[in-house]
């Protein structure tokens, strides 16, 4: 079953601050620009090196047609967040099925005496470095958590982000949420927060 039979996957959700709509290969340059300009905040993010120095657009290109192949046969989708004339890519969002090839191979631990097979989705997100001085990573979270109340119909969804990610840690426990599981991938140093 795609992830899609699950939820009601929305085209887009506007605000007076920014748009998020599916991520395709025409973004490419947008999309890189603010991927080589947050590096260093992916990296730790990512748990794999990426981006590295020598990323080339080409590089993202292939990417991003990835995100967005999953994104049209319904396994996962990729959203960017643009300024609202979309001239500027400010992050992307990303959602996910619980039962995604990623997670199968990884040790996950209850943090809240919670079942990771009751977790349908998970959602994770970043914002162009440039941005998280002015808040911008609070209140497309704010959104993002509203827009999937309000319109995607996915319920038990965990919100990730790394241990090592420690501007997102903070913001998620200060919007009240909580870890409820440690999800540690093969072959990286930092774990994944599971966020309810």
């Amino acid at each position: 079953m795609d992830f899609a039979d699950l939820v009601s996957v929305p085209e887009r959700l506007t605000t007076p601050e920014f748009v998020l709509r599916p991520l395709v290969a025409a973004d490419v340059e947008l999309d890189y620009d603010a991927v080589m300009a947050s590096r260093e905040q992916l990296r730790p993010w990512e748990q794999t090196g990426w981006p590295a120095d020598d990323f080339t657009l080409e590089d993202d290109l292939a990417d991003v047609e990835g995100l967005e192949r999953g994104h049209r046969d319904g396994r996962r989708f990729t959203y960017t967040v643009l300024t609202p004339d979309e001239s500027e890519c400010l992050g992307c969002v990303y959602f996910m099925p619980g039962d995604a090839r990623s997670y199968t191979t990884a040790e996950i631990t209850p943090l809240a005496g919670n079942q990771w097979d009751r977790v349908r989705g998970t959602v994770s997100f970043w914002v162009r470095s440039s941005r998280l001085d002015d808040g911008l990573d609070r209140r497309l979270l704010d959104a993002v958590l509203r827009w999937i109340a309000d319109d995607w119909g996915l319920h038990d969804l965990v919100t990730m982000t790394n241990e090592e990610v420690p501007q997102q840690v903070a913001l998620l426990e200060l919007l009240g949420l909580r870890p409820v599981f440690r999800v540690q991938l093969p072959g990286q140093s930092g774990a994944y927060l599971a966020y309810a």
